[in-house]
């Protein structure tokens, strides 16, 4: 029987959401593959959020591409080794919302699959990457407006360091997983 917390393909639930897995390929921060597959799993009940927002985009002609879900705890630890700052990635003792099924990182795509002018590229931990970073064109700052309004309309909490990462409201409630990707696949 299907629950709220498993952990689901996005594409399973909505196929028209775009993923880009950056970490099941060498364009990242650490610059190699890190993921064996390159699919996005997330709990149920947050996947379904996302699919609420995809077909509200969609009625003004964008779309959402994802770059990371579900992350193995596991691989906490690789990501702390390349970049230890708190800012931009959990520690591994404590464990990350990625880690629990209920984090996301994405960006706003037109009905072509472009992706529409944000602060930053993805994996940006520069301070032009913050949410409260200002001097940038009108078009980029509404482009970060609009995602964060159609994430945080539900439920989604915004990571102020990131304009791409948000997390489930709810992501306390899910225990922190080490499950392969393979192994959901």
């Amino acid at each position: 029987m299907a629950s709220d917390s498993d952990l689901v393909d996005i594409q399973s639930i909505n196929p028209r959401i775009r993923v880009d897995i950056r970490y099941a390929t060498a364009n990242n921060f650490i610059g190699k593959p890190i993921y064996p597959c390159a699919k996005c799993y997330l709990r149920r009940k947050v996947a379904m959020k996302l699919d609420r927002i995809q077909q509200r985009l969609e009625k003004i002609g964008l779309g959402l591409k994802i770059f990371d879900g579900y992350r193995p705890h596991s691989l906490q630890k690789v990501f702390w080794d390349y970049c230890p700052d708190p800012r931009f990635v959990a520690p591994p003792e404590k464990g990350s919302r990625h880690n629990r099924g209920a984090a996301v990182d994405l960006t706003l795509v037109d009905q072509e699959g472009n992706e529409l002018k944000m602060p930053t590229a993805f994996d940006d931990f520069t301070a032009k990457a913050s949410r409260s970073y200002e001097r940038l064109p009108k078009e980029v700052i509404h482009n970060r407006t609009l995602l964060e309004s159609v994430m945080s309309e539900q439920g989604f909490i915004p990571l102020a360091s990131e304009w791409w990462h948000f997390d489930d409201e709810e992501g306390e409630n899910y225990p922190i997983e080490d499950i392969s990707l393979d192994q959901l696949s």
